[in-house]
């Protein structure tokens, strides 16, 4: 019986990909890349046309010659990898790298980790894309040049462990200019004014805005409009009437399920990313066994496959009936369509009669939460419309016109299964009951005073929506780019909202002023664009970095000539050194911030950096400490420790008294029996 090898990157596919075959057939993992260029120098050689040299990756070694040991006894040997650019740049270093006959290597992909996909791809084995691979070449070589051009010059010019990036610094350069944005924005005051209307036969008062022509900029504009009208006659004027509909979202992509994923559930970009790469990996059902639940998590577009659009519609007709199954649609890419690669299925649950409910003992809380979320969507995408009534009712007092409005559910469609907040509407209203006879009279205003809002910071998730939509990046980078940023701690994420730190403010005024026109936005999305015409053999890929490379270097020479060295101070602290007692300043190093004195190296102590939460603590009045444990997990605990015992992991409010002070015996318990401690400093 003819032996068989099938490779694929991490060891958790291994173990689903091995129960759908026979013995005949060995999976082996290569833990992602195996050669790599080298760390320690650029690893391009420019004057031989921007040759690459890779080398076997450290502590690849052993996995190399086992798989080479592997392939030596198979009879074909299969690539694996994940179906996208770097998937197949990975089967390529593999194939170089395995010693073994060419001629008995071949690449299959699959979408999805389940045993139609896995042998439906064995019955299709192909030859490796080079578009492909040359694509992710492009990708990789550019990205290094820039980044090992200008990080040692920020190095020099600024201080040790900074980065620069073609597609980080365009990021960076975006949060600075919103942060700006933020700066120079100054407030308008405006005014709304509402009235309460009692309406004849009704016990609740009718709540009108006024939608008159008067801008109402000042509380004297407001005060004269109410004095006016104070003794007018309220009558309904008009009421309107308008059918509407509103088409379902579409299937999740990387950027949309990392978007909701911030929003609804609090996720971070790479913790989205983490759980949804196990989800796709394969998760232990109980007498299932293992299988993957969501099909590939790194995807631009919004197709879906012939059988499982039928699939899905017949489990809808079959679970809430034929009347919330949608008519077929075309396959739609989504917005930004020709930023747009379609080289896989929206993101969507393997199976959807695999509904949340049935896995919840199998998941994880958070692997339900997201796999909620993307089943949830998928089935509202092959659903019908939502049907309602939008009612308008027009309110003229003496010439001035007020207005109520609300949306009246006909028919609920896919919010059977996902239901948005913000579209709120009502299955019944007072409003209904309206005629254009009806007696309305007038009872108080009820005026407001507001001003404009500044835009807002960025969150991750509206970062991930602004980078799509101005082309930078592709699925793949949205996530490494943000934690990038975040560990060279360019930014500070607190609450949800992202903010440039002075370090990053420097970067980027160094970068605008040397390499504007590399990190430029438009460029940076031709580039990308570029890329995509290489995966689709439409360019030769050195022919990017020739353009690329002699402005980098004009644009180099010129700061290494022309920029001063740069300090950056410390940020003082309020602590005192216990040895010299000068205050100590606050550093970032591997695990975060920590205190250190800035006697150095003449005074070495350090000390862990502990931010207070704003809330005292419910037991002793103290204030309450952001504390990690051991492994990273951040809970909150009280400045007295360990007079005062009290620990949670819920952030507490103020005056939560005896019930807080409850619920910490636990925690307590189990932090002394796992064996936590404190893990702030470095």
């Amino acid at each position: 019986m003819a032996h068989h090898l099938i490779i694929v990157e991490s060891p958790a596919k291994v173990k689903t990909i091995k129960k759908f075959l026979g013995s005949n057939y060995d999976v082996e993992a290569s833990g992602g890349h195996v050669r790599d260029l080298p760390k320690s120098q650029m690893g391009i050689d420019i004057e031989n046309d921007f040759e690459p040299r890779y080398i076997t990756i450290r502590g690849k070694g052993d996995v190399l010659a086992n798989l080479r040991k592997k392939a030596k006894k198979a009879d074909k040997i299969y690539l694996a990898t994940d179906p996208d650019r770097e998937g197949e740049a990975i089967a390529w270093h593999l194939q170089n790298s395995l010693k073994a006959d060419d001629s008995k290597i071949c690449r299959i992909s699959f979408n999805e980790i389940t045993k139609t996909a896995v042998k439906a791809s064995l019955k299709a084995p192909r030859e490796l894309d080079m578009d492909l691979v040359n694509a992710q070449q492009a990708r990789r070589v550019l990205d290094r040049i820039v980044g090992y051009s200008i990080s040692p010059l920020l190095w020099k010019k600024v201080k040790r462990g900074l980065s620069a990036g073609r597609v980080q610094s365009a990021t960076l350069a975006m949060i600075c200019e919103r942060e700006s944005e933020i700066a120079a924005f100054v407030p308008e005051e405006y005014w709304t004014l509402e009235a309460d209307v009692a309406v004849e036969k009704e016990k609740k008062p009718l709540h009108i805005r006024y939608a008159g022509k008067e801008k109402l900029t000042s509380e004297e504009d407001t005060q004269k409009l109410m004095t006016r009208l104070e003794k007018a006659d309220f009558q309904i004027k008009e009421i309107k009437r308008t059918e509407k509909t509103k088409k379902p979202p579409l299937p999740y992509t990387t950027s949309t399920l990392q978007q909701d994923a911030a929003r609804s559930l609090n996720f971070s970009t790479q913790k989205t990313m983490r759980i949804a790469q196990q989800l796709y990996e394969g998760i232990d059902i109980k007498g299932q066994g293992t299988v993957g639940i969501i099909t590939y998590l790194r995807t631009d577009s919004t197709r879906i496959a012939e059988e499982a659009d039928i699939a899905a519609r017949e489990y809808i007709r079959e679970t809430y009936g034929e009347e919330y199954v949608a008519e077929m649609r075309e396959n739609g890419k989504g917005k930004n369509q020709g930023k747009i690669q379609d080289a896989h299925e929206a993101i969507r649950p393997t199976d959807l009669s695999r509904t949340p409910a049935s896995l919840k003992d199998s998941l994880s809380r958070d692997q339900f939460r997201l796999y909620q979320l993307i089943w949830r969507r998928f089935a509202a995408s092959r659903m019908q419309d939502v049907k309602y009534t939008c009612l308008i009712v027009k309110i003229d007092a003496e010439g001035e016109e007020f207005k109520a409005s609300t949306n009246i559910q006909n028919f609920d469609g896919f919010r059977l299964v996902y239901d948005l907040e913000e579209d709120k509407m009502d299955k019944h209203s007072a409003l209904a009951k309206l005629t254009e006879d009806t007696a309305i009279q007038f009872m108080a205003f009820d005026p407001h005073q507001h001003f404009t809002q500044p835009p807002a910071h960025f969150s991750e998730a509206s970062l991930v929506k602004a980078m799509e939509e101005c082309g930078i990046g592709r699925p793949s980078t949205y996530a490494p780019t943000i934690t990038t940023l975040l560990g060279r701690h360019y930014i500070t994420k607190e609450a949800k909202n992202l903010y440039i730190t002075e370090l990053g403010e420097v970067v980027n005024d160094i970068m605008q002023k040397y390499f504007s026109t590399l990190i430029d936005q438009g460029l940076t999305a031709r580039m990308e664009e570029r890329l995509d015409d290489v995966g689709e053999g439409k360019e030769e890929w050195k022919s990017l970095i020739r353009d690329y490379y002699p402005r980098l270097k004009e644009a180099l020479e010129l700061a290494e000539e022309e920029l001063d060295k740069i300090q950056i101070a410390d940020e003082v602290s309020e602590e005192i050194c216990d040895n010299c007692g000068r205050n100590m300043v606050i550093k970032y190093g591997p695990h975060g911030k920590f205190l250190a004195c800035p006697g150095f190296p003449e005074c070495r102590f350090t000390k862990p950096y502990l931010e207070k939460a704003g809330v005292q603590c419910p037991k002793c009045g103290g204030e309450i400490l952001i504390r990690k444990t051991k492994k990273g997990r951040r809970y909150y605990g009280c400045e007295h420790n360990p007079e005062c015992d009290y620990m949670t992991w819920q952030k507490p409010n103020s005056g939560s008294g005896q019930k807080a002070k409850e619920g910490d015996t636990e925690l307590a318990e189990q932090m002394n029996s796992e064996n936590y401690s404190d893990n702030s400093a470095v």
